[in-house]
């Protein structure tokens, strides 16, 4: 089999990162070309960082996050109340191997979206499938799984993904079969998957905003353990680069 041949397989079997790697060291010399054993380790190598970038790519369009928010894009500073490490702590990914919620609280315009965006980017470039929901989409899905009788597929669904990023909470009023739904989504990922809540209102609020004591105990008690805090502050930053 020749070289083109060999190109042409490779692509054929979907092996696009080898097909790459292998087109670029045809174009090189004969004389800089890798022998054998560094030639399959570099192709290997070449396709496994190839499906990386493909399942990350795959992720983030499945994820449906808000903004094109990138941890770049995220502006730390003593008035935001974000520091630096803060942020690099969660982007390192640990609160989501060890299934821990990030509570996001600050006034509007302050970046909560963005930033709960941008780690969403990051987790789906971790290879962590993500799926991001404002309140309005949340109560719509669970209204329409309920009349269709796929209520508990829809929990089963959202159970598998490892972070759930839940936008805008507190903005609307929540009906009762969608406090109880939030609370079963809670205990589902309770110590198994993460969960992160941006919301305007601080987390002391949540109790009164959710106006049922035991749904509210039994909600904030897994919501806020081992939770991450992040109390953004300052003025609204809507128009200017976050």
């Amino acid at each position: 089999m020749n070289n083109e041949a060999t190109l042409q397989q490779l692509k054929e079997l979907k092996l696009r990162g080898m097909a790459a790697a292998y087109a670029g060291q045809l174009e090189l010399p004969v004389d800089r070309q890798l022998e054998a054993h560094e030639l399959m380790a570099h192709l290997t190598q070449s396709e496994a960082l190839n499906r990386k970038s493909e399942r990350a790519a795959t992720y983030l369009r499945m994820a449906g996050l808000r903004l094109p928010a990138q941890p770049e894009s995220v502006i730390c500073s003593q008035e935001r109340n974000l520091s630096k490490q803060q942020l690099a702590t969660l982007l390192e990914g640990t609160y989501i191997r060890q299934a821990q919620p990030v509570l996001i609280s600050g006034p509007a315009g302050a970046g909560k979206s963005h930033l709960a965006c941008a780690l969403g980017y990051q987790a789906c470039s971790q290879g962590y499938k993500t799926l991001y929901m404002n309140m309005n989409k949340l109560i719509e899905k669970i209204t329409m799984a309920k009349l269709e009788g796929t209520y508990l597929n829809l929990l089963a669904k959202m159970e598998r993904i490892p972070l759930i990023i839940l936008d805008d909470f507190g903005l609307q009023v929540m009906p009762t079969e969608v406090k109880l739904a939030l609370l079963q989504i809670m205990e589902d990922r309770y110590e198994r998957k993460s969960i992160i809540v941006a919301s305007q209102m601080p987390v002391g609020s949540y109790h009164d905003y959710l106006n049922d004591p035991a749904v509210a105990d039994a909600f904030l008690d897994r919501l806020t353990a081992n939770a991450h805090r992040i109390e953004l502050k300052g003025d609204s930053l809507r128009g200017k680069k976050l």
